[in-house]
């Protein structure tokens, strides 16, 4: 038993010493605070100057061989207009594309409008749909959290709230207040086409993800 106990031991000293031995990973800003300084117009003194740091300490920190602290990270956000995890942020991470083949579809039942989710659910505060609404379609008056934004790309929609009627048309933006009843009506020959945003979970009937 206590040759088991010490070889348990001796395995667990063994372990904590490689923990303590494994380096950790140095952040390296130097990078993302050379290229918003030079995107700002800034010189390494005028950046020197307005936090008053070292001009030979922060030529270590943009080329990576001084770890700046938290301090310095803060007077540099300042003088570069930036919030301080700004330097934090990951570069590597690429873009996130939703090809138009891919966004999902839904309807609204009984109009024979059509509306596409353009951000295919990746946005994280708000949904994009871009709508084919049918001449003579008219939504019928709904209402939901959070505002509703309309840009008008195609074709005549009149849109009623209150006592309140605004036709909008190619180019026009629309904002509504979604908690006030509202009802959209597709006027003239054409069809209508158009981009509306709305809080990700404003319109649970149209913004669910599955």
């Amino acid at each position: 038993m206590v040759t088991w106990l010490l070889s348990i031991s001796v395995g667990l000293r063994h372990t904590l010493a490689a923990m303590t031995d494994t380096p950790r990973r140095r952040p390296l800003v130097g990078s993302q605070i050379r290229r918003r300084r030079r995107d700002r117009g800034l010189t390494l003194a005028s950046v020197a100057e307005a936090t008053g740091l070292n001009l030979g300490y922060l030529s270590q920190v943009e080329n990576d061989k001084a770890s700046p602290s938290l301090e310095t990270l803060a007077a540099l956000a300042d003088a570069l207009d930036v919030p301080i995890a700004w330097f934090l942020l990951e570069q590597s991470v690429a873009p996130r594309v939703v090809r138009a083949s891919e966004r999902p579809m839904r309807e609204l039942p009984g109009t024979g409008a059509e509306l596409s989710r353009v951000d295919g659910g990746l946005a994280r505060d708000i949904a994009i749909f871009e709508g084919t609404m049918p001449v003579g379609t008219r939504t019928g008056f709904h209402a939901h959290p959070g505002d509703e934004h309309h840009i008008i790309l195609a074709g005549t929609v009149r849109i009623r709230q209150g006592d309140t009627v605004v036709d909008a048309g190619p180019g026009d933006y629309v904002l509504l207040d979604g908690t006030l009843p509202h009802d959209a009506e597709v006027l003239g020959r054409r069809p209508a086409r158009l981009i509306i945003v709305y809080p990700r979970d404003g319109h649970s009937e149209l913004t669910r993800t599955d």
